[in-house]
């Protein structure tokens, strides 16, 4: 086999992939006050959209944004992109716009 020929991926079990997007510059609170990027936030948990899920994920779909925390995570490299593969229960939630029953929450 060739080194360079790409091969498909087949997500298993009840694996995530997931991609941050690239947003590690500066943030604005609400209030419009700048945070720097070199601002350390402890516990904070990160928004990532879902590229691809094994055939036992059964609370999110391709797509959708999850909350999860930076800690339980584990990176790969794909194509040249960054990823992130997650288990479904390190997920605190999910947000998508064919949820019917929601917390009133938006984003």
């Amino acid at each position: 086999m060739a080194v360079d020929e790409k091969l498909p991926i087949k997500m298993l079990n009840d694996r995530l992939l997931v991609h941050i997007p690239d947003r590690e510059g500066e943030r604005r609170s609400m209030g419009g006050i700048v945070i720097p990027a070199t601002a350390q936030v402890s516990k904070r948990l990160v928004w990532a959209e879902v590229v691809a899920l094994g055939q036992n994920v059964r609370s999110a779909e391709v797509g959708d944004r999850v909350l999860f925390s930076p800690e339980d995570r584990y990176e790969v490299e794909v194509g040249g992109k960054d990823y992130i593969m997650l288990r479904e229960r390190d997920l605190h939630a999910v947000a998508a716009k064919h949820y019917e029953g929601s917390t009133g929450l938006y984003l």
